[in-house]
Formats: C-alpha cells, structure tokens, sequence
C-alpha cells in the first residue's frame, strides 16, 4: 500500500477526483437561466427575483411615490458566500430619504448586511421618488343607487343610513385636495323590502373621476329602506257596547284619520277604506282617548302608523223642570164635556231629561201633554197620562195618570 502512495500516477487520479467532487458541489441547485460561473477558484453569480425595498422616511408626515415594491439582486463571488446568502437573503435592500425635504429626487437604491467579498448588482440601480406632505381628513359618505330602475313597479327608497357615516383618507396633500365626494354604491336590482348589505367605498374627484385611495374604513355598512306600493285609505271606527245610562255619544274620532297601506299594487286596488277599529263603549263615562293598533289587511305588508288615537267624546244628560204644564184632552165628543179632578186644573210638573243641546232648545210649547178618553162613557175615570216627546229626550212627571169626570154638554134651554 505505501509502495502505490508513492506512485506519481496514484496522486495524480485522486487529485483529478477531489477537483470534480469539488466543482460539483459548487454547481448544486443551480437554477436553469441563472449565470453561473464556477472556476476551480469557487467563483459564482446568483441573480435573486423580487427582493422587497424599504424606504426610509419620517412616514408620519410624508407620503412617498415612486418606490419600487420589488427588486432583482445580483450577488457574484465565492460560492461559499454567495450560496448562503441567496438562500438566507438575510439582507436588505433600501432607499434612505430622511434627510431630503419635500420634492422630486433620484436616489440610489442601497444594499446592507452583505459581505463585503460579494459584488452586488440591483436593478433598477436608482429610482425617481417623490416626497410629499402627508395629510389626514375625514369625508361624508354619500350612497348611489345602482339598477334602481330594476326594482318591481311601484317600489321606492327611502333615506339610507352608513354606518359610519363617514371614512378618514390619508395621503399627499395634493391627492386629498383633489377629492370632492365619496360615496357607497348599493345595486337595488329587484329589491322588494329593505336591505343592509355591505359596500365599498369609492373615492371621486371633482370631474366624477374614481381615485385610487384607500380611506378608513374601506367597507361600511348601509341600510335601504325599502317601501312597497302604497294607498292612503280612511280608517272606519266601529263600536261595541252601551254607554251607560245618562251617557250620550258625541263623536268618535281616530286621529290620524287616514293611514297609508304598504303592498302589491293587486291588493291594494281592492282596498277603499281600513276596518277592523274596535271600541268598546261600556264603562265610558267621561271623554276618552284610547290607542289602538291598526289591523293589516290579508296580503298587506304593512300600515303607517301601526298604531292611532281614537278620541271618544261624550255628553252627560241635562235635566229641565218645568211647573204647572197644562194636560189638554183628547178624543171627546163635542157633545161631552171633561174636568179634571186630579191634578187640579189639569196640570203636573214634568222634569225633562236628554242631551244639553236639545234640552236647552226646548220650550213648553215643544212639549204637549195630554189624555185619551176615546170610547169613554160618561163618569169619573183615571186616564194616563201622554205626551208627544222630542227625540233622545226623557221625561219625569209628577204624576202619570189623571182623573178626569166626563159629562154631557148641558142643553141649552
């Protein structure tokens, strides 16, 4: 064994093995369109795709434009290095701008933490950048309507709300000074009741141009409310009951009168007045309001107010009493003659009872008194006593018959 180490042609094979082993290894993971350039001197080039860029800047204050996002590093040297580095990319790559004022500059794009026995390549070497002033400010958001003449005949919006009404935009000054509104579009493309949906906000400038901003919030929430075919109907008002004795119904009043009917058109055109207002009279003895909720027809989605006031007004009796009312007799034949025995002289006093409009306009020429002695024969008999009454009116007399004495006509001589 140690006469073939000593050969010359022994140490020359293992040598040409080691430099392959050697020239194999550095050429591992090489990926295809890379260049690569591998001596026996452990030379190599790797070019690295989309490496990110940090921009260096007072970013409270500033708005910066013009900074790529990506860019491609070249990294040339030993392969040793240069292999870990491109798998680690444990470097970075920037722009420094804190000490530019505000304007347009073009600045060198700058590389740290890479050896320094790496040759390093960026591309783009330089970039323009424009430095702005940065602003914040708040902006109303306003809703649009898309496909609203899509919705079924007869449907309309009401107002919308946005929750939040309204977003912060930040950006260069320039840039926000250009917006003029901003606005969540909501499609209403066969809405029939209302609708919340989430939108997105656009921002416009003031030739109506949209704006590539991004406010705070991007997304907000609106509600639409959504009204069916409607009709302003009558409300009819009816009762069940007695007022109790004494009690007289003025009025009854539901306030509003009318109410407004939600629906498919089909159902509504057979509706001419709303029923089903309910209120009971027992008990009622003094002007009332009562709240009542409003029926909702069969296929009406639904009525506004839901609910309304019924005024109930109503009168007590008055009483008027009248003394020495004359009885006047009926039904006697000419030939006979009556005279009252009880009353004396035919006459009561009569307390009359009723509503205060109609009591207060009578007179005692309104009210007759009187008794029936048809078919009677001559002779003392106790007749009732009768009266013509005026309507909704009642009566108390002080007696409810009389005695009356019926005689013939003397004959004169």
């Amino acid at each position: 064994m140690d006469k073939l180490m000593d050969h010359p042609w022994f140490i020359r094979v293992v040598s040409l093995l080691l430099a392959i082993m050697l020239y194999m290894s550095a050429n591992i993971g090489a990926k295809p369109g890379e260049q690569t350039r591998n001596t026996f001197g452990q030379d190599n080039t790797e070019t690295l795709i989309d490496i990110p860029v940090v921009a260096y800047y007072d970013e409270e204050n500033l708005v910066v434009s013009g900074v790529p996002k990506y860019v491609n590093v070249t990294l040339q040297g030993p392969a040793s290095i240069v292999k870990p580095t491109a798998l680690q990319r444990n470097f970075e790559v920037y722009v420094d701008l804190t000490d530019l004022p505000l304007g347009t500059y073009t600045v060198p794009i700058k590389y740290k933490d890479v050896s320094e026995k790496l040759k390093v390549n960026i591309q783009p070497a330089s970039v323009k950048v424009t430095i702005r002033e940065k602003v914040s400010k708040r902006f109303p958001i306003g809703v649009e309507f898309f496909n609203r003449n899509k919705m079924p005949e007869g449907y309309s919006v009401g107002e919308p709300t946005v929750k939040p009404d309204a977003v912060t935009i930040t950006g260069a000054k320039e840039l926000i000074d250009e917006i003029s509104f901003v606005k969540a579009i909501v499609d209403l493309e066969g809405a029939t009741e209302t609708l919340t949906k989430e939108a997105r906000v656009r921002v416009y400038d003031r030739g109506g141009n949209e704006i590539n901003v991004e406010p705070q919030p991007s997304v907000v929430e609106v509600t639409v409310p959504v009204k069916s075919p409607s009709k302003t109907v009558p409300l009819q008002v009816q009762t069940t009951g007695e007022l109790p004795d004494g009690v007289h119904l003025v009025s009854i009043d539901p306030e509003p009168d009318r109410v407004t009917i939600y629906g498919p058109k089909e159902v509504l055109d057979q509706i001419d007045k709303l029923e089903g207002l309910t209120v009971d009279l027992d008990d009622i003895t003094d002007d009332t309001t009562v709240e009542l909720d409003v029926p909702s027809p069969d296929g009406v989605k639904s009525v506004d107010p839901a609910k309304v006031k019924v005024h109930i007004d109503i009168e007590k009796d008055e009483a008027r009493t009248w003394e020495n009312v004359p009885i006047t007799v009926v039904g006697l034949p000419d030939s006979y003659e009556a005279d009252f025995l009880k009353p004396l002289e035919g006459k009561i006093t009569v307390r009359l009872i009723g509503p205060p409009d109609i009591v207060r306009g009578l007179t005692k020429d309104d009210v007759r008194l009187y008794v029936d002695v048809s078919g009677l024969d001559a002779g003392e008999h106790q007749v009732p006593i009768q009266w013509d009454k005026p309507e909704q009116v009642r009566w108390e007399p002080s007696t409810e018959t009389a005695m009356v004495n019926i005689s013939e006509k003397a004959v004169a001589q």
